[in-house]
């Protein structure tokens, strides 16, 4: 798995095209940085770009698009809406994939560090990088933007953590740091900036003041008014939206507007969403609305819609949610995104993954699929309308699993070639034999993980498959015969892949561990396979497999 870290700038700068263009050029031409979004306000004045890559990568682009701005923005000729202290306002590193907080934070200060050196500018750690608490928060940082700075340089308190305590007019100061995923989310108001500030001002976490917070928290926000839109906004920063949603700004921003009287016209999401934050608005609507909607682009669509995403330009998904602009692995193509001859291909090729254990994968998925469309060709029609309650319980397991299995093929994949990585390290001396035999050990608790993953998603299906076989379309009655077959080879790959694995793992305790979702000792969901999957239209249980059980998948990791 490739390692991305996200990089986010901002810089002060959001009119003059030029300048704008070349600091997005000074990240293009990085080795290993890609652009991903540019968004520009004109009346904010404030330009923030989006690039991902290595660790190492991303210090280095952002370094070269410090470099660029240094040479052609100057802060005594700013103005904009948005609160700001520098050129460079803010640089913060996202982990993104395969990358720790503690790795951002690593990057913050090499960032930090390295701009103060070459450039001479004050730079502030903020986020998981503060080295202070009072330094921990942006706003805090940022008190009094660029005009206190010459005063606030001059208290010992407000020292930077690299650079000189010296004002540079051109520049001001820089805040880096690592944090979660922000979102930048503006609610549409047609109103004023002062009542869009008043509803801003109730809902951030700070709110007026420690006497009276606002409601939601991890957000932040402002109330700001763009004159080349004629419209307010309630400008929000979604520091976690894990915690706050971004439909639960939207319905409190509306909320807080409804009280006041007045109308909210859409949002804006500014630079790039992740795809979960987007699906939990879908699960929000749908709930609320008792909306039957399966397939992640009309969920989509259906935020845009509910949200008013595309009110000011359109919203293009593929341009605005990370998880498509970012590849899934490294520079070979993914096992599942391959046309089918191509995966078959591999897998018989002379290699030893792909092996039963994506193709066990592969199986479940399929099978899992085929059950979903069995219901689907009985949801929705008029002879079936009295199961429409019912198909709607039933097909979104399937839809759901059918995803969560097709992401098993390659990790299984990667988890063997994990495994086999480790067989090949170096054994010399006993710290290299330990650290070896460490990495082989942590390679075999995947190669464990993956298949029981599998198993334990495909034995969750067993009940809603016996009831989808009870009403389904009669004329479904082949496809969901197959789809049982389908998960029960899933399961059946699945159950031998843990024990071939398991038998050479050393610690008893984890080998001991029941799998997760069992209800007794002897587990009730990933069981060895034979005679629980064969379900047929109609309700009537099929025979369990004949003939001997031959171990599926990765074959058996012998230490040496």
């Amino acid at each position: 798995m490739s390692r991305l870290v996200e990089c986010v700038p901002n810089f002060s700068e959001g009119n003059n095209q030029e300048v704008i263009e070349a600091i997005s050029q000074a990240v293009v031409r990085t080795p290993g940085c890609v652009l991903l979004d540019v968004d520009a306000g004109p009346s904010t004045n404030r330009t923030v770009y989006t690039f991902v890559g290595r660790p190492e990568d991303v210090v280095d682009g952002a370094l070269n698009a410090a470099r660029a701005a240094f040479r052609l923005i100057d802060m005594r000729r700013h103005k904009g809406e948005h609160p700001r202290m520098g050129a460079l306002d803010v640089c913060p590193f996202i982990p993104v994939r395969g990358v720790s907080m503690d790795e951002c934070v690593l990057c913050a200060q090499a960032f930090g560090q390295r701009l103060a050196e070459e450039l001479g500018v004050p730079v502030y750690l903020y986020g998981e990088a503060a080295q202070m608490a009072s330094r921990r928060t942006l706003p805090a940082i940022r008190a009094g933007e660029y005009e206190a700075l010459p005063e606030k340089l001059k208290q010992a308190e407000w020292a930077p953590d690299f650079g000189p305590s010296s004002f540079v007019p051109s520049w001001g100061a820089t805040a880096t740091g690592a944090r979660k995923f922000l979102i930048a989310f503006n609610i549409n108001l047609l109103s004023t900036k002062e009542q869009a500030h008043r509803i801003a001002l109730n809902l951030r976490e700070q709110g007026r003041g420690a006497d009276q917070p606002g409601r939601l928290k991890k957000v932040q926000g402002i109330g700001w008014y763009l004159d080349e839109k004629n419209l307010a906004q309630v400008s929000t920063n979604l520091l976690d939206f894990e915690v706050t949603a971004l439909h639960t700004v939207y319905e409190e921003t509306c909320r807080e507007a409804k009280e006041l009287n007045l109308p909210v016209v859409g949002s804006q999401l500014v630079g790039l969403v992740p795809l979960q934050a987007i699906l939990d608005a879908a699960n929000f609507y749908c709930e609320k609305e008792n909306l039957f909607v399966l397939e992640e682009e009309q969920r989509i669509r259906l935020v845009v819609n509910r949200l008013g995403l595309d009110s000011l330009s359109p919203f293009n998904p593929k341009e605005r949610i990370i998880e498509y602009l970012v590849p899934n692995g490294g520079p070979e193509q993914s096992l599942v995104d391959k046309p089918l001859c191509a995966f078959v291909r591999e897998v018989g090729a002379r290699s030893a993954a792909p092996g039963g254990g994506s193709v066990a994968a592969a199986s479940a998925a399929m099978g899992a699929s085929l059950a979903c469309m069995a219901g689907l060709m009985t949801y929705g029609k008029r002879q079936f309308e009295h199961l429409d309650a019912t198909m709607r319980r039933l097909i979104p397991p399937f839809h759901a699993a059918a995803a969560q299995l097709t992401v098993l093929v390659d990790r299984d994949a990667r988890a063997f070639e994990a495994c086999l990585e480790a067989m090949k390290l170096p054994r010399s001396t006993p710290e290299e034999r330990d650290r070896r035999s460490a990495a082989m050990q942590e390679g075999l608790r995947q190669a464990v993980a993956v298949p029981l993953a599998l198993a334990e998603t495909v034995a969750s299906l067993w009940p809603a498959l016996q009831k989808l076989a009870l009403c389904v379309n009669l004329a479904c009655r082949s496809d969901l015969q197959v789809a049982a077959k389908a998960l029960e080879t899933g399961m059946f790959g699945a159950y031998f892949n843990v024990l071939i694995n398991l038998r050479d793992i050393s610690d008893e305790k984890f080998k001991d561990q029941p799998p997760a979702g069992s209800q007794d000792p002897g587990g009730t969901g990933a069981g060895p396979p034979g005679g629980t999957a064969g379900v047929t239209a109609g309700g009537t249980s099929g025979s369990p497999p004949e003939g001997p059980a031959r171990p599926a998948g990765q074959g058996g990791l012998t230490p040496g």
